[in-house]
């Protein structure tokens, strides 16, 4: 039986807003994105802890902006568009920040929690997960319905490619 890492359901909201891909940037019609995932930190001692922890938050946030501006590169937004944009890129940071703070959570409680905790961790995460992401589609849906019809080809084109990405099987390591 194959077993899939957490963040592979989590895979929708990778494509747009937490520790996120590096894009090509590159025609978005012929060039598939770049998918790298986050390095999960390694438990560090507590008294490196706080550096570790912005380290990581620096680096999903440099991630998030990365794809931020990647995206708008790929859609060539104009100025017109732009305050649909902002509020759109608002969400994807929010969202970003929201779940990794939650994974972040998870990661370090993980060692102590009994099972009931750890399904609660995880129902946690997943309400997170459907609540960002309804915001996310609605920012989108707002920003989608000003963009020119090959503005809405690209973007059909870049969803379609991360979709078929994400539906990849991954490889996981036995225990």
């Amino acid at each position: 039986m194959m077993r899939t890492p957490i963040f592979t359901h989590f895979a929708a909201l990778l494509l747009v807003g937490v520790p996120l891909p590096v894009l090509a940037q590159q025609n978005a019609a012929t060039q598939p994105i770049a998918q790298t995932a986050m390095p999960v930190p390694a438990l560090v001692p507590a008294a490196s802890q706080p550096a570790a922890t912005a380290q990581a938050q620096s680096q999903v946030q440099a991630a998030t902006e990365q794809r931020i501006a990647g995206m708008q590169s790929q859609l060539a937004i104009t100025p017109a568009q732009m305050p649909q944009w902002t509020a759109f890129a608002q969400v994807m940071r929010e969202n970003a920040q929201t779940t990794d703070t939650l994974f972040r959570q998870r990661a370090a409680g993980a060692p102590t929690m009994n099972a009931s905790a750890n399904m609660t961790s995880y129902a946690q995460i997943s309400r997170a997960y459907a609540d960002g992401t309804e915001k996310l589609a609605a920012a989108f849906q707002a920003f989608y319905g000003m963009l020119s019809d090959q503005q809405k080809q690209a973007a059909d084109t870049l969803f379609r490619q991360q979709a078929a990405q994400a539906m990849q099987p991954q490889a996981v390591k036995p225990r």
